[in-house]
């Protein structure tokens, strides 16, 4: 993994057990903006915060709350999903987000947990299969009746358990019944991995190894102990022809899952890649 302040900085960071979302994920955009001014946009989102923050503590219940938030962010402002050219790289960068006004679920929702909080409000992000949205809670020991799940990527709409399962009907044709652990809140960690991974697949497609291998560098410093990511660096290191660098992976990944379903296809993987290293060298 190559060196740079704002590496350096993501490694230092994620290494906590909670850290600061928004600035995270503008380091992910700093791989494609090398100069990205990370405090001039934590600084928009500081704005769009304090302008909402009156009509949201003017509601009066949970329900009002978020409507105020929703008419701020998708009606006043003009955020909304890019439904046109849903897999441009640019939606999954923060500061081309802000700059758009448009991206995917993931990163709407991490502006929106990014401002809902600034607002007072307790939000999660849920990551859903083929989806990610929102949790917005009551404070603490309030009803839980009164939870709301939120689409950012539909202008803020309001889910039912029931909406939820014909989001994952849409998705996956009807073949996927909604578990009520796929509603958990997940954290901040969980949603950069799924904002990662949606970068390398699309690099991955695109054959751009380069900026794939970015994202993988990444997912590795985020998820150290993940198996697929280590094999899948590898993979895109051999692509590269970087074999010693591509064995490397592939043998760390053996080494955090020996028993996985992958382990013989990776074994002979691994051999022709020495193979391979030893003619070169």
């Amino acid at each position: 993994m190559r060196d740079s302040p704002t590496r350096d900085r993501f490694r230092e960071i994620v290494r906590e057990p909670a850290f600061p979302l928004a600035e995270a994920a503008l380091l992910v955009a700093c791989e494609e903006y090398p100069e990205l001014p990370v405090s001039r946009y934590l600084a928009r989102i500081d704005e769009l915060a304090e302008s909402a923050r009156v009509p949201v503590g003017r509601a009066s219940t949970l329900r009002s709350r978020v409507h105020a938030l929703n008419a701020y962010l998708f009606e006043e402002q003009g955020f909304h999903g890019n439904h046109d050219d849903y897999y441009d790289p640019r939606n999954s960068f923060l500061n081309d987000v802000l700059d758009r006004r448009t991206g995917i679920p993931v990163t709407l929702s991490a502006l929106y947990i990014e401002v809902g909080r600034r607002c007072g409000l307790e939000v999660d992000g849920v990551s859903l299969p083929g989806h990610f949205i929102v949790r917005v809670r009551p404070a603490p020991r309030g009803p839980a009746a009164e939870e709301q799940l939120v689409d950012p990527f539909h202008a803020g709409a309001l889910l039912s358990h029931e909406e939820c399962q014909a989001r994952l009907d849409r998705i996956f044709s009807g073949r996927m019944r909604l578990d009520p652990a796929m509603l958990a809140p997940c954290d901040g960690r969980s949603l950069l991995a799924r904002m990662l991974r949606n970068l390398k697949v699309i690099y991955v497609k695109a054959l751009d190894y380069p900026r794939a291998l970015n994202a993988l560098d990444l997912l590795v410093e985020l998820e150290p102990e993940s198996a697929e990511e280590r094999r899948e660096r590898g993979f895109v290191y051999a692509a590269m022809d970087c074999y010693g660098l591509a064995a490397g992976d592939l043998e760390k990944s053996l080494e955090l899952a020996p028993q996985g379903p992958e382990a013989e296809r990776l074994r002979a993987r691994l051999l022709e890649l020495r193979h391979k290293q030893a003619l070169v060298n």
